[in-house]
């Protein structure tokens, strides 16, 4: 499989909603089955030139989240692949019963994709601030969720939920983000990342999203320190590679999960849900510790809820003691 960590902290040029965009847009060239529903917010993620390119295909729904997704549900049942955008609030919270009935309780395939996810939402405030999203999907049975970290992962993620049978969801951020793998890597959902090992692990962070940067960061620290950490980005929360998190755990002896999340229903609980199964072990979680979103740019809400390199490296040697 084609890999390229590229992992410089440094914020790529280009955006993810175009990562996402243009895929899309490439899709429905190659395939008239391809449709696209958003709700109002096209100007937000790009993706007018879809409604250009193919108005017969590409449709506005408005600031009706639940109808929307009904429509998609709808055309689902054609027999469309049906991709669906809006802020991931309205993507989870607003339209959580309609996705549950009408698509997947009725077994049709639609792949919803919630942008602004966590802390990212920045100043759109509390009331837009989706700390909680991934985990109503994940409650939805048989249903994907990923978290992907970038251009190369968004563009990846976008193309290989079309071949899945069943509702997808997706979070991931707009724009302003940060370069950590090369142009055609490859990914797997499904299947997690080792970014970092060595025969020395004394710990894993499994980690995603946004939080990827910030853990590639914590592990640099901790390498200085003498500390040898794994690192996996686990971008696919559900289905969670449970054979890599019970390898970690086997061969490091301490996980250490990092999400851009509230902790107490993310991916922290599916690695916790995965080991206390498997291979009971030490666990610390750093994340949004069960509290509301608020105001304020990106890297205040970073620091304001523990999302920092200094929260890994100090819950990674926490865990340790606790071998």
């Amino acid at each position: 499989m084609k890999r390229e960590l590229i992992a410089k902290h440094e914020k790529d040029s280009r955006a993810c909603r175009d990562a996402f965009a243009l895929t899309l847009k490439g899709m429905m060239a190659a395939d008239k089955t391809v449709c696209y529903v958003d709700c109002d917010l096209m100007g937000c993620v790009n993706t007018k030139q879809l409604m250009a390119a193919y108005p017969d295909r590409a449709y506005e729904a408005g600031i009706a989240e639940a109808n929307a997704a009904g429509v998609c549900a709808g055309l689902a049942a054609t027999g469309k692949k049906v991709y669906l955008h809006t802020f991931g609030t309205f993507a989870s919270r607003r339209i959580y019963d309609q996705i549950y009935m009408s698509a997947a309780y009725a077994d049709l395939p639609v792949h919803v994709f919630g942008s602004d996810a966590g802390v990212c939402a920045a100043f759109n405030g509390g009331t837009h601030m989706p700390l909680e999203d991934a985990a109503m999907y994940l409650s939805i049975p048989q249903a994907v969720v990923t978290d992907p970290c970038d251009y190369a992962q968004v563009k990846a993620v976008t193309e290989q939920v079309a071949d899945c049978q069943c509702v997808t969801y997706t979070r991931f951020v707009r724009k302003d983000i940060i370069q950590v793998y090369g142009d055609g890597t490859e990914f797997t959902l499904g299947k997690g990342v080792v970014l970092h090992e060595s025969d020395k692990d004394q710990a894993t962070i499994i980690t995603s999203g946004i939080m990827v940067d910030e853990t590639l960061k914590a592990y640099e620290q901790l390498q200085a320190e003498g500390i040898a950490v794994r690192v996996v980005d686990m971008f696919t929360w559900k289905p969670l590679d449970e054979e890599l998190v019970v390898k970690c755990a086997v061969e490091t002896g301490a996980i250490v999960t990092a999400e851009n999340h509230n902790v107490t229903c993310g991916l922290g609980s599916v690695v916790a849900n995965c080991l206390a199964k498997n291979r009971p072990t030490v666990q610390e979680f750093v994340g949004v510790n069960d509290q509301f979103g608020q105001v304020g740019p990106q890297a205040f809400l970073m620091d304001e809820y523990g999302l920092r390199p200094a929260n890994i490296v100090a819950a990674v040697k926490k865990a340790i003691t606790r071998k």
